[in-house]
């Protein structure tokens, strides 16, 4: 299992930086799963659009954060137990399978779990949910993604 230090170096290495970075922490991380979390900042900008007086969280974003954290995070995890330098690669989303079940709110802090499915070739399939913070689950899916040389 993972130490504090490994996660916050992990969280560093994520390649999607504000505003586009969607992870503020990586709970827990090992060879077969990864835990996260992330706070939707109420002023972000795309809530003024989605949808005025009644601002939700666009569902392809919460896509985007538990992609970022299931596979991305992930990914660049099980690449240094291989010896990789996971530096080299960059990291395309590669399909989704998702299922939503509830909103997400301005200032709403999810949770993000990922498990994984396979894992080879730099191709990682992970089995991922969101949950509110009382455990309400939000979406859940399938997503994969892959690392290819720069």
């Amino acid at each position: 299992m993972s130490t504090g230090a490994d996660t916050a170096r992990l969280l560093e290495r994520l390649p999607q930086q504000e505003p586009f970075r969607f992870v503020d922490e990586i709970l827990s991380v090992d060879e077969h799963g990864i835990e996260a979390a992330y706070t939707w900042r109420p002023d972000a900008d795309f809530y003024r659009g989605h949808f005025p007086g009644n601002p939700v969280t666009p569902g392809v974003l919460l896509i985007e954060s538990m992609a970022q954290a299931a596979v991305v995070a992930h990914g660049i995890h099980l690449l240094e137990l291989e010896g990789e330098d996971p530096d080299k690669l960059i990291t395309f989303f590669t399909d989704a399978q998702i299922d939503f079940s509830g909103p997400v709110l301005p200032g709403d802090r999810v949770h993000i779990k990922g498990k994984k499915i396979f894992w080879r070739r730099r191709k990682l399939r992970s089995e991922v949910e969101m949950r509110l913070e009382d455990g309400t689950l939000v979406c859940s899916g399938v997503l994969s993604g892959m690392g290819v040389p720069r």
